[in-house]
């Protein structure tokens, strides 16, 4: 049975307002997390990653804040908050239906406790939304991407503190309000599992200042999952047709072998993983998670209300991020959701992210299965060294990879999975989230600025660029 695209798929990308924006302290913006990522040359990726998971010390927080010598990479970004215009405009020249971008909240709260929203972040956001929708594209917003303001853990310690779900509730509430009529598609906040691979970036919960820190942590996300509710309720009176998402990235695994073992562990992990979506979806904590909490000590203060607040506003739709799939041995692994071996029968890329396009099929297929909820593609790419060459950059690999994906997602969607947009990530080269590199790239689009912000800052178009322009106006059937 042939299978045809729904003529009405949001073909895509996505970038993050603090990976791409610039423009610090600039019309007030306050600062953010991301702000204090420094770029660090010398360390090795897999130093970087361990870092990453480690997190980051009240220590870390001062030196950064008086640091004037260091390079901070989020901070400068690629200037979209200058270019937006001119960027828009190469994306929507290759078809795009929808793009993807985060309000930066320390644009509208500096320091996320004023009483008034910043009139000029509100305004830049305005010009933003109005060029993505004169340009034919559908806004997809995130409220929260790793842009928690730093007072949030200076001040109050981080999401782990109650007072935050107010903050950012507030927060919350003065864009949805302010874009009642432009932003149909809201994405509440940004992977929201990743407590463990990104917990600064997901708690703003300096690691110093708790005794139990996954305890604080899964906190966090508890005041997440009540924040969120609280914005799908103001959601249903600010304007019913408007669709509250939350977003995971893909993290569950495959087993080694076919070793019970292996089998079990793989089961229990991943249920961990659907924990935080099957709270959001059906509005009540599952038994197995209780289950781990009493094992791992974990006492969560959940208040009166709450749990009839998530029943009663779950999510209305499901976003993910899939760039790899994972593999756990039962001899070698533990439940910690960075605890993984190689898989032997894939590649992967230099940073050692494995190229698994049957693992896009299989998340899209089980979260389905599970949830019966429509599914946005938030974030596929493929990041590498690109060598500028020729006047462009020839990326037969990240064609290669993308299509493989692409496929794997139809395949899906002819089994009945109701996948309602593709957005590739970064199609424009941004910073990267994990190492703050430029040189990372996964765009369409390349921009010429090395690891120090240096360059013409020119944009040229790579080889994927026509490439992908040629999937969107064939609907996804040329590949």
């Amino acid at each position: 049975m042939d299978y045809k695209m729904p003529t009405d798929f949001l073909w895509g990308g996505a970038i993050a307002a603090n990976q791409a924006e610039g423009g610090f302290g600039i019309d007030g913006k306050g600062i953010s997390l991301a702000d204090i990522h420094k770029y660090e040359p010398d360390l090795t990726n897999a130093e970087i990653s361990a870092k990453q998971i480690k997190g980051v010390s009240t220590e870390d927080i001062k030196l950064h804040l008086s640091d004037k010598d260091g390079y901070y990479p989020k901070r400068v970004g690629i200037d979209f908050y200058h270019t937006y215009p001119q960027d828009l405009k190469l994306l929507a020249d290759m078809g795009f239906k929808a793009f993807r971008t985060s309000i930066d909240w320390t644009r509208i709260f500096p320091t996320g406790d004023e009483e008034k929203p910043n009139e000029a972040g509100l305004a830049y956001y305005d010009r933003l939304i109005d060029k993505i929708i004169e340009l034919g594209m559908e806004p997809i917003i995130t409220i929260l991407h790793y842009e928690t303001p730093i007072n949030i853990t200076t001040k109050y310690g981080g999401w782990n503190n109650r007072k935050v779900i107010d903050l950012f509730v507030k927060y919350g509430k003065t864009v949805l309000k302010r874009y009642r009529n432009k932003v149909k598609y809201w994405i509440a906040i940004n992977q929201i599992n990743l407590i463990q691979f990104e917990p600064f970036n997901s708690t703003a919960i300096p690691y110093d200042t708790v005794d139990n820190y996954s305890e604080a942590a899964y906190q966090a996300v508890h005041n997440q999952f009540i924040a969120s509710a609280k914005l799908v309720e103001a959601a249903k009176k600010i304007n019913p047709e408007m669709q509250i998402g939350t977003m995971v990235a893909d993290s569950t695994a495959y087993p080694y072998s076919c070793d019970p073992d292996d089998v079990e562990l793989a089961l229990k992990r991943n249920r961990m993983e659907y924990f935080y979506t099957d709270v959001q979806f059906e509005g009540e904590y599952p038994q197995y998670a209780l289950n781990y909490f009493e094992e791992h000590h974990i006492d969560l203060n959940i208040q009166p209300g709450d749990l009839d607040l998530l029943k009663n506003c779950t999510m209305s739709f499901l976003a993910i991020s899939y760039y790899y799939s994972q593999v756990v041995d039962a001899k070698r692994n533990t439940m910690d959701p960075a605890s993984v071996v190689k898989n032997p029968n894939i590649k992967a890329n230099p940073w050692g992210w494995g190229v698994d396009p049957k693992g896009l099929y299989n998340t899209l297929s089980q979260n389905w299965d599970r949830y019966k909820k429509p599914i946005i593609i938030a974030e596929n790419g493929f990041g590498m060294y690109d060598k500028l060459e020729d006047g462009t950059v020839h990326d037969d690999y990240r064609i290669s990879y993308l299509s493989q994906h692409i496929a794997a997602m139809e395949a899906a969607m002819k089994d009945g999975v109701k996948v309602i947009a593709y957005l590739a990530w970064g199609p424009i080269d941004i910073i990267s989230c994990s190492t703050a590199q430029m040189d990372k790239r996964y765009g369409f689009i390349y921009v010429d600025l090395d690891n120090f912000g240096k360059g013409s800052g020119k944009r040229i178009k790579k080889d994927s660029y026509d490439w992908y322009k040629k999937v969107i106006s064939s609907n996804g059937v040329d590949l």
